[in-house]
């Protein structure tokens, strides 16, 4: 029997180098010898090392490998510190054991030998031939592939099931079990009618979602329609994309299936803004099924949150749609405000919050069509004032002359009350307010620009004689249901909402709610809403509807209410539970949160803050807009500009009734419901909408 060389070799070095080893530290204590075999021992303990630290695979197979080297030098060292041969003749014995175990183990040769050692006790088995299956009656051989003959047998096998023969069979490249089928009715001419997924996922031994069947078209040199099928197995395929599965196929699976959150969308890509912390995903319909459909509370499912956390966003573009995943709700986020903010751009456009899907909300302080007005609709505590004062700033920022008007005083009212030209409280300065709105339009109609003709007002057009008029009203339905000023409030703010934006007149209206039944005319909330941005703050669930149906917004287009919260919910609540614990209180941070209405549908948003403790001067600009020295000259000739707080004039709201005209009934308080110069009692229009209305109606009518 034949050795290898290198055993052969390694054997011969184990048996020369032992007499050596044995006789040079006791014949020869300074020969250097001793100095190599040592220094050969060193490099053995490197070896160990590097191999005890090593990643890799085969440390136990290094570390034999160097053991010669380090047992030589420990005899060595052992031999010289012996005297002689050392006891029962030690030095030799160790010697003749080192060269032995060297000859068993054979560290080096047979190590390195690992890989290509041939064996030489057995011959190499002759390859086997894989048997080809016989041609079946029902499947004549046509040449097919030899793949194509095992699927035809294991079909035919199975029965044939749904009457078909195997005419193709295709593997998957990369999926060992997966497979493309061509059937055809085994019977020519006749269509395939009882084939079904079950019939072919028995045939495989697979699941039945692992088996699809198509239709199959006619191609060119290729008979097609109901007599032929094309079947897909793809049980590696399957497993893998549920384990594993590509963007793709997860918003195919999860998103776009029929049924799903969008149906029929196909996934484009997928984007992840690291600084703002949200995902975008954009998915697309095709062209033929319109606009997407999108069922929000699936989708929030699907993408593992809730829909009532404020963390998804959707929007529609076409037939494209952007789905926008934060971390944590940008509506429970707080957004300072700044002056470059709230500073109008050259279209009058200004920064009021930011909308859900991270874009900044813009209102304005004037449109195409002329001074723009306001609409701000929020319940106690929604954000109002808040919002109320983000306009101030953007019109005082613009060069406006700002005015407020309140029904009942309020801390932060009053402060913002300081940063405008005129400000008081109560239905009487409201009315007096507006009484004067309606005086300017007659008077800026007069008014002549620097070319010397009268144009309406225009930001853009150089010359004008005057600056534009911006007028709050905050609780403006409380104050229109005075029972002495209210009709007049209601009739006067209805003439500004038609015509004051042509003279640079805005009319902003704040309150609690824009139902016609609760006071407002249909005329007056048409005409704000087409001349403003309206902004809807914190409205109950119940009212939603209501609500943008009076701004005109259809129910396709009608959001879902704000959660409570946009704070996520403590974890930990089973454990709360068991140990009776209360809950945590729920952190209501939805002030400022709600709707903006620019579109035809309403995008969410949160409003800029505005810090009223560390104090709103920054936001202003230092010097305070008020009406032109022309215009308080007419207003004084009409009896209109005075200090607003008195009390009423004689006359102001009509003649002075004489005490024996009421006979033994009280006389009205002064400055009843008369207008001046008139006489005649202001009606309120288009304002008794329900049985309660009607009954105060008729109680003022008795009174007269």
């Amino acid at each position: 029997m034949s050795v290898p060389r290198s055993v052969a070799l390694e054997r011969t070095l184990y048996t020369l180098a032992a007499p050596v080893l044995a006789a040079a530290p006791t014949l020869y204590p300074d020969s250097p010898v001793n100095t190599v075999v040592q220094l050969a021992g060193v490099a053995g303990l490197g070896g160990w090392f590097l191999a005890y630290k090593s990643d890799g695979l085969g440390a136990g197979r290094k570390i034999l490998r160097w053991s010669p080297l380090v047992a030589a030098a420990a005899i060595d060292v052992a031999a010289r510190h012996t005297i002689g041969w050392g006891p029962y003749c030690l030095d030799g014995l160790l010697a003749a054991g080192w060269a032995a175990a060297g000859l068993l183990v054979l560290p080096f040769s047979r190590h390195t030998r690992r890989h290509h050692r041939p064996a030489l006790a057995a011959p190499a088995p002759a390859p086997q031939m894989q048997a080809v299956p016989e041609p079946s009656p029902a499947q004549p051989d046509d040449g097919a592939d030899n793949f194509t003959r095992q699927v035809r047998w294991l079909w035919e096998n199975r029965g044939l099931p749904g009457r078909t023969i195997v005419i193709k069979a295709t593997p998957h490249p990369g999926m060992p079990m997966d497979l493309s089928l061509l059937l055809r009715a085994a019977e020519p001419g006749r269509p395939i009618s009882g084939l079904t997924e079950e019939a072919v996922a028995a045939a495989f031994g697979v699941d039945v979602t692992d088996v699809r069947i198509e239709e199959v078209g006619r191609q060119y040199g290729r008979e097609g329609g109901p007599g032929w099928k094309e079947v897909h197995v793809t049980p590696d395929m399957n497993e893998q994309r549920r384990k594993a599965p590509t963007d793709h196929e997860w918003w195919a699976d999860r998103i776009g299936q029929a049924g799903g959150p969008v149906p029929g969308s196909q996934f484009v890509r997928k984007v992840r803004e690291h600084g703002r912390r949200v995902t975008h995903y954009i998915a697309q319909v095709p062209d033929e099924m319109g606009e997407p459909r999108v069922n929000r509370h699936t989708l929030a499912a699907a993408l593992k949150t809730k829909y009532d956390e404020g963390r998804l966003f959707v929007t529609v573009d076409g037939n494209q749609v952007l789905v926008s995943l934060w971390d944590t709700s940008p509506l429970g986020q707080v957004f300072p405000a700044t002056r470059e903010l709230l500073t109008p751009d050259k279209d009058g456009r200004w920064v009021t919050g930011y909308l859900g899907n991270g874009q900044p909300a813009r209102n304005r302080v004037y449109t195409d069509r002329g001074a723009a007005h306001g609409l701000f609709v929020a319940p106690s505590g929604g954000g109002k004032t808040q919002l109320m004062a983000l306009h101030v700033a953007a019109d005082a920022l613009f060069g406006a002359v700002v005015m407020l008007a309140t029904e009942a005083p309020d801390e932060k009212t009053a402060v913002l009350g300081s940063h405008t030209a005129r400000y008081g409280v109560g239905a009487l300065y409201m009315i007096r307010l507006l009484r004067v709105l309606n005086a300017l339009m007659e008077i800026r109609g007069e008014m002549v620009w620097e070319d010397g003709q009268v144009h309406d007002w225009d930001p853009n057009l150089p010359g004008c004689p005057y600056r534009m008029l911006s007028a709050y009203l905050d609780e403006f339905l409380s104050a229109a249901r005075d029972g002495l000023f209210g009709a007049e409030i209601m009739d006067l703010a209805e003439r500004v909402s038609v015509k004051g934006r042509k003279y640079g007149v805005g009319l902003k209206v704040a309150g609690q709610s824009i139902y016609v039944q609760d006071g407002f005319t249909q005329l007056l909330c048409e005409n704000l809403r087409e001349n403003c941005i309206p902004v809807v703050l914190k409205v109950a669930p119940k009212k939603v509807g209501d609500m943008f149906k009076a701004l005109g917004i259809s129910s396709e287009n009608t959001p879902d209410p704000l959660p409570r919260s946009f704070s996520p919910a403590e974890a930990g609540r089973i454990d709360r539970v068991m140990r009776g614990e209360p809950e945590p209180p729920s952190d209501s941070n939805t002030g400022g949160a709600g709707w903006i209405v620019e579109a035809k549908q309403p995008d969410v948003l949160r409003t800029l803050f505005m810090d009223f403790k560390a104090g709103i001067d920054g936001y202003f600009p230092d010097t305070i807009e008020t009406l032109t020295a022309h215009e308080i000259r007419e207003l004084e000739a009409r009896d209109l500009w005075f200090d607003w707080t008195e009390p009423p004039r004689p006359g102001e709201f009509g003649p002075e009734p004489k005490d024996d005209e009421y006979g033994d009934e009280e006389a009205p308080a002064k400055g009843g419901n008369r207008r001046s110069g008139g006489g005649k009692p202001a009606t309120r229009r288009d304002t008794v909408t329900s049985p309660r209305q009607a009954l105060e109606a008729i109680k003022n009518l008795s009174r007269t």
